[in-house]
């Protein structure tokens, strides 16, 4: 009876067996026809049958690799070696399997077990290079992420990714340098790709939480890194930009806070401060240079107010409220030619009458200045009344009078007298209301006929100043004073 059960027990087997070898080639043809998940099926239903069978888990590890999923394949390969230590098939398929989730050094060990087996194997010898570059460019990678270079870095990934396509170690790593280049989209969708997969990665949660950041979506970017932090607890990057992020936040406001109660030395402080919690942070950085630059003209700190936009248009070479500041900071420190370019920028980029209107009137200004400046001939202000040019004009014309330098080189002479005559053009036009209206607006007053050619004579004008009521002038060059007449008992002394 006992060999009798032992029969029955080989023949319930070899039925098994014929059923596995039945359910296989099923599988084989759906596989040759590319269904692989009918394949995946009846590879399954094999290994059901006959679960002892290496080449079944074999067959269904190359099954889940068309399908991309990698880590059940790997699964598959390592039990088909564990059955069969010389199936060198499973030991290939299983080093394919770490080379695509990124694990190079142990791809590369499975590799070199193939050809322990099989020296002349071309596809372990292919692969196992393929393995040393991911390495390289894997180590390399690592090595640009310190010295902070993300382009390289990008590089690095799309290289190492064409060998491991799964991995979603690298493609976090990509993610995030392109979120440090400010290439946020690509970083967002490679990050999305991700989550579809694997809500709970707390790595591609920090990575779109990163994105919110740097595009200064504060707010939404904290809850991200929460996110993050429930799924990894240690997640050290996550718990550090979230830190910045609230710092960040809360500076800036305190900032604002300031600025609007006209504490404008406070306001840049904290616009300081805050500058220096994240240098990555682009897009929030370029706003708080641009405030800071808002308060320190507020504070009459123009230059700095001017390299402070500066840095945020080279964050951000879109950002229209930098130009028109740096742009106003140019008006306030007469750099025209400046003004005008960036105003000639806002007006290509927003073409609205209100950017139109202060293009104008920086062209206007540019064009003044190109003139003589009456103004700083004389010496005042463009607000200066009709007594305070007169004063102006008195003391600049008695100044540079040639009389006054009779005994100088001839050189000085001529430089005296072109001052002399500037001195009375400049009082011609702005003693005079309408010559001084159209001088304001920007009138070319040659074109005027104010002064034709060279019959102005700066002597008349003089003249008619200082000796209005008759009589005349002398000067004494050994006191260095001019005195007048007129038809008075004493003589005026100037």
């Amino acid at each position: 009876r006992c060999f009798g059960h032992i029969n029955d027990i080989v023949q319930s087997a070899g039925e098994f067996h014929c059923y596995a070898e039945g359910f296989k080639e099923q599988g084989n043809v759906f596989y040759s026809k590319k269904d692989y998940s009918e394949a995946f099926n009846y590879y399954t239903k094999a290994i059901d049958a006959c679960p002892k069978n290496a080449s079944y888990y074999g067959n269904r590890a190359a099954t889940l690799m068309m399908l991309c999923r990698f880590r059940e394949a790997l699964e598959d390969s390592q039990q088909a070696v564990r059955l069969d230590d010389c199936f060198m098939k499973g030991h290939l398929r299983e080093g394919k399997c770490h080379l695509s989730l990124g694990n190079a050094m142990a791809a590369s060990r499975c590799f070199q077990k193939v050809l322990e087996l099989d020296p002349r194997s071309g596809d372990a010898q292919q692969e196992n290079k393929n393995a040393t570059a991911l390495l390289e460019f894997e180590q390399m990678a690592d090595f640009s992420f310190k010295k902070r270079d993300f382009r390289k870095v990008v590089y690095c990934m799309d290289r190492a990714l064409a060998l491991a396509s799964a991995c979603h170690r690298f493609k976090i790593l990509k993610a995030e340098c392109l979120a440090l280049l400010g290439r946020y989209p690509e970083a967002q969708s490679v990050a999305s790709d991700i989550l579809r997969m694997d809500s709970t990665n707390a790595d591609a949660l920090y990575v779109r939480g990163l994105c919110l950041y740097y595009e200064d979506c504060i707010d939404k970017a904290v809850q991200f890194f929460f996110q993050a932090l429930r799924m990894a607890p240690d997640h050290e990057k996550a718990r550090l930009a979230c830190r910045n992020a609230k710092a960040l936040k809360a500076k800036k406001e305190e900032g604002n806070h300031a600025f609007k109660n006209n504490n404008y030395e406070a306001a840049y402080q904290l616009y300081t401060e805050a500058l220096a919690i994240d240098p990555n942070n682009i897009k929030t950085n370029a706003k708080l240079y641009c405030n800071r630059a808002t308060a320190g003209a507020k504070l009459k700190k123009l230059n700095q107010a001017i390299e402070d936009c500066t840095s945020a248009i080279k964050l951000d070479d879109t950002y229209i409220k930098a130009y028109l500041r740096r742009a106003q900071c140019y008006m306030d420190t007469e750099q025209y030619e400046e003004a005008v370019r960036d105003y000639e920028k806002v007006y290509q980029t927003e073409k609205t009458s209100e950017h139109k209107h202060l293009l104008k009137t920086a062209q206007l200004e540019l064009k003044k200045s190109k003139r003589k400046d009456y103004y700083k001939v004389l010496g005042v202000g463009k607000n200066a009344t009709e007594d305070e040019i007169k004063k102006a004009y008195r003391k600049r014309a008695l100044m540079h009078h040639p009389d006054r330098h009779s005994a100088a080189t001839p050189e000085v002479q001529k430089e005296e007298e072109k001052k002399f005559k500037e001195v009375g053009e400049a009082f011609t036009v702005l003693s005079d209301p309408k010559k001084k209206v159209r001088y304001d607006n920007g009138h070319d007053l040659d074109d005027d006929g104010c002064f034709d050619g060279g019959d102005f004579d700066a002597n008349n004008i003089f003249r008619a100043f200082f000796g209005g009521h008759g009589g005349g002038f002398t000067f004494d060059s050994s006191q260095g004073i001019f005195f007048f007449s007129f038809h008075c008992r004493h003589p005026l002394v100037y």
